[in-house]
């Protein structure tokens, strides 16, 4: 297990239905000021406007979307006392509207554009993803600069939107890693605020004042405090005048920005942190505090946590997973803007010693001064940092939003810094931070130890980074691709299909991409209803044991292999089907599909691994128990199982169930049906992106073309299952956040004539952020951190089905009960209106944009076509069925199927407890 840090954060908007409140007065406008060039690095421009805003341009035309990203450098750090949260909660409110523009999260929504917004200690970024136009660009950047000074911040808003930051709140609270987080982090510092939780307190969410968070507004939501990155397909001369023309009239502010000053003193010894809470899996975590992000020796601690916290290879899964002291490790490498910290995990079942866990940890970390890195060590922990870093620079999306971090440093130009230290990294470098930090005095686990002579950590000032990057140009620019028409048409047009030797299908779109990326996409189908009765637990395991361990390679080896061909490898088993899905670049492609060969058609099934992964499964079925999302899931899809009997592969288990399932499954059993069922004659291979599409065709005839399953595949239907509507209570004692899940089936295909009146029936009930569901239980009632409904129509069943869902406060039941009952009664009475038929159109539309300019889900996309035999001149007449829809059309739909009543409905929460609350504060 991969840990990473987790920004507390999400985008919230309310109807702009009130008054400009009265604000502290804003610096008047002026005429708008040209842009001054300041420097490139690599391919990305930097211009400075006189009001101080900093500009980066990364055009690259090989991609059709186009991100803007706003970085303010304002986060939890600048919070005073009091006011912990405030940096989070203003976040939520600039999504409010300005007095010139309404809801701007529904405006997004509307426009089909991927959005949020995110806070963490140093900064706060907006950033929005759209198809490549002059029109949503302008409109992007002129509402960015709106709202940068001229956001509402009203006071009506707050009131509603206290009761949605505690839902949050509350979500957060019901995971044990992250309250395990929040109380670590906090015995840690003793006087900065990287030991408050970004979410902040609930005492000061719930008493701050309006004044106060319009103050914070005005102070940090300035030009001169922010940096706006455009990155992906625009015009960088016609860009650069569109950001004169909406920032450029922004006064620079009067007033003057202080740094932080509060320092931590040396530690001078062990502390430790106990959270007892009802859960099913025991965490242990060494926390340790470490440089800034910008000093030399971040480098060397990022790669200490690849090289101690990685799986497979690195120290602690070792140590601990392989020697089934624990079932998964993490890390946390954090590079912050002051002296911050890393955190290494271990994460166990409820019978695993969290004793033998926490000395495991503390030797292995604090150990390498009698065990040093090695070479290999750190040259697989570079690679893979490294990796990461040229995938990040090959797309537009990523860089544009990954430049917030290195902004927060100091400066975007860090994210060169860091990758030029990280590849100048010695094993000498890396043992001697190793041994400055991860020491006993400094770290947060255990009990205080009194000792005649503190063995103190030296933790080094940040540098000063402006001199630190004076003069720095980088290297040379990463390849562009070519300027790609991501419509339907030249997709099919694009796209090559063809059948391998043995029936299987491919699919193959060749075109130059931004670093030479390609992505691939693979399917195998195999068995029948009766052949696979009573295998589907071990099914799912002969799938995860592919990347455990092949004739050439271990499971280690296999993932340091990966690594040096700059790939990720995914591989998964659902039902019927084992599904695969990789990315690599152009060059290292052939070896990668030899690798494939490998992992699926030479597997060792070792026996240390297959008892791990049993006990991986368990583990995660165990902690599902007392989760609220998770046992709402699991009830709900347990309504079909009277279409089925028990061991069918459509059958739902029940929690108690799938841990017999596995507990009784054999390595035997994995094998056999390995060598029963595996082969790709009944198959779908598709990539996307920059190959030889020559060399690619001979190495598939190899990798897939000669190898046959020798059972027989026959697709199990999905069973149609009738509506029956019902109200179910489900308790899972002491957590903060309830969950709701509701279906209605019904018999539908996506060849249907009503499909696509359907779709946009959903995306006004519950399909998008502007939708009646999210408006009514988080934007109006402030009740729901995340609200609404899917809609899943097969292409080769009759078996559809609407699924509503929200999280909640278990005290809010009743308000959750009443909202969805009434918004289903006013659709089906009243239908939609033509305002909203018209924005979901073109949020539709603007999705299936963005979906077709994405590689990885065009790939799949292309990849499920010739599973169904289409091709994208499907998604072009739904489409366009979609833009011919009247009025009529969608509420004759919706009146067709949409039968509240029918709904099944699954509550599951803490009620009890809630009730026990609500009684004692009468």
């Amino acid at each position: 297990m991969k840990l990473k840090p987790i920004c507390l954060a999400f985008a919230l908007a309310f109807t702009a239905a009130t008054a400009m409140p009265t604000l502290a007065a804003a610096p008047k406008a002026v005429v708008a000021a040209k842009a001054t060039a300041y420097t490139s690095v690599e391919g990305i421009t930097e211009y400075r406007l006189p009001n101080g805003l900093r500009v980066l341009l990364a055009p690259d035309a090989s991609k059709p979307t186009t991100t803007v990203n706003v970085t303010y450098l304002v986060g939890s750090r600048h919070e005073s006392y009091g006011e912990t949260g405030m940096a989070h909660l203003l976040e939520h409110m600039v999504f409010k509207g300005t007095k010139d523009r309404g809801n701007i999260m529904q405006e997004l929504s509307k426009r089909g554009m991927q959005f949020n917004g995110t806070t963490f200690y140093d900064r706060t970024n907006y950033f929005e993803t759209f198809p490549a136009s002059e029109d949503n660009l302008k409109w992007a950047l002129e509402m960015e600069a709106d709202r940068m000074v001229n956001s509402k911040v009203a006071r009506v808003d707050l009131d509603t939107e206290f009761s949605v930051v505690r839902n949050e709140m509350e979500i957060g609270e019901n995971n044990p890693f992250g309250v395990l987080w929040k109380q670590l982090s906090a015995a840690t510092f003793d006087w900065h605020n990287y030991g408050h939780s970004t979410i902040g307190a609930r005492s000061d969410v719930e008493g701050v004042k309006i004044t106060n968070l319009q103050a914070f507004y005005r102070k940090f939501y300035q030009p001169d405090n922010a940096v706006l990155m455009v990155a992906g397909k625009f015009d960088p001369a016609k860009t650069l005048a569109l950001i004169e023309k909406s920032f450029g009239v922004i006064a620079k502010p009067t007033r003057e920005l202080s740094n932080t000053w509060t320092r931590e003193a040396p530690r001078d010894g062990t502390r430790e942190v106990t959270v007892r809470r009802v859960s099913d899996q025991q965490l242990a975590a060494v926390l340790y505090p470490t440089s800034s992000g910008s000093h030399a020796d971040a480098a060397a601690v990022s790669a200490l946590g690849e090289i101690l916290g990685s799986s497979p290879n690195g120290r602690l899964y070792k140590k601990l997973v392989e020697s089934k002291k624990a079932v998964s490790v993490g890390e946390i490498t954090f590079q912050l803007a002051e002296p911050g910290y890393a955190m290494f995990l271990g994460v166990m079942s409820k019978d695993q010693n969290v004793a033998d866990v926490k000395a495991s940890l503390i030797e292995t970390v604090e150990g390498l001064a009698q065990e040093p890195v090695t070479e290999a060590e750190l040259k697989r922990a570079k690679t893979n940092l490294l990796n990461a870093l040229e995938k990040t620079i090959n797309d537009p999306q990523r860089l544009c939003v990954s430049m917030s971090e290195s902004i927060a440093l100091g400066d975007w130009r860090m994210f060169f810094v860091e990758r030029d230290r990280i590849e100048a990294l010695t094993v000498a470098d890396v043992q001697r931070v190793a041994q400055n930090y991860f020491k006993a005095d400094n770290r947060s686990y255990g009990q205080f130890l009194p000792v005649a002579k503190p063995d103190r950590a030296e933790i080094p000032a940040a540098p000063d980074v402006a001199k630190l990057v004076e003069g720095y140009k980088g290297r040379a620019t990463v390849a562009a691709g070519e300027t790609f028409d991501a419509t339907a048409t030249n997709i099919d047009k694009r796209t090559e299909k063809l059948t391998l030797k043995n029936g299987a299908k491919v699919a193959l779109l060749s075109k130059k991409t931004r670093g030479e990326t390609v992505n691939g996409n693979l399917s195998l189908h195999f068995g029948d209803e009766k052949s696979l009765f009573g295998k589907v637990a071990v099914a799912d395991l002969t799938a995860d044991m592919l990347m455990r361990g092949s004739g050439k390679f271990t499971r280690a080896e296999l993932d340091t292999k990966l690594g040096e061909l700059k790939a990720k490898l995914r591989i998964s088993g659902a039902g019927q089907n084992l599904n695969v899905s990789f990315d690599t670049v152009r060059a290292n492609l052939p070896a990668l599909l030899d690798l494939l060969r490998e992992v699926l058609r030479a597997p060792t099934f070792p026996q240390s691994e297959f008892d791990l992964l049993v006990k991986e499964n368990l583990t995660q079925i165990e902690s599902g128990k007392n989760e609220p999302q998770a046992v709402a899931t699991r009830a709900m899809g347990a309504l079909k199982n009277s279409l089925y009997k028990k061991g069918d592969v459509r059958y739902q288990s029940s929690f108690n169930e799938a841990m017999e399932e596995y507990s009784a499954a054999k390595l035997d059993s994995v094998k056999e049906f390995y060598k029963t069922f595996y082969g790709a004659n009944s198959a779908e291979f598709s990539l996307v992106g920059d190959f030889d599409a020559a060399e690619v065709k001979t190495k598939l005839a190899t990798v897939l073309g000669d190898w046959n399953s020798p059972a027989k595949y026959v697709r199990v239907p999905s069973l149609n299952l009738n509506a029956n509507g019902q109200a179910n209570s489900i308790e899972t004692p002491d957590k903060a956040n309830a969950f709701y899940l509701a279906s209605l089936p019904f018999e539908l295909d996506d060849q249907s004539p009503d499909y696509p009146a359907l779709r946009v029936a959903n995306n006004i009930l519950g399909g998008g952020i502007k939708s009646r569901l999210f408006n009514r239980l988080r934007q109006k009632e402030g009740i729901s951190y995340g609200a609404g409904s899917s809609l899943s129509v097969p292409s080769l069943d009759k078996n559809a089905a609407v699924v509503l869902y929200a999280m909640y406060a278990p005290q809010n039941l009743a308000k959750l009960q009443t909202g969805v009952k009434e918004e289903l009664a006013l659709l089906v009475k009243d239908g939609v209106t033509a305002a909203e038929l018209a924005d979901a159109k073109q949020s539709i539309a603007q999705e299936g944009n963005i979906r077709r300019a994405q590689d990885p889900a065009l790939a799949g996309n292309l990849r499920g076509q010739l599973y169904v035999g289409r091709s994208m001149a499907f998604d072009a007449e739904v489409e366009a069925k979609i833009a011919a829809l009247t009025l009529d059309d969608v509420n004759a739909v919706i009146r067709k199927y949409v039968k509240p009543d029918s709904f099944a409905h699954f509550y599951v929460g803490d009620f009890a407890g809630a009730a026990k609350k609500a009684a004692a504060a009468k």
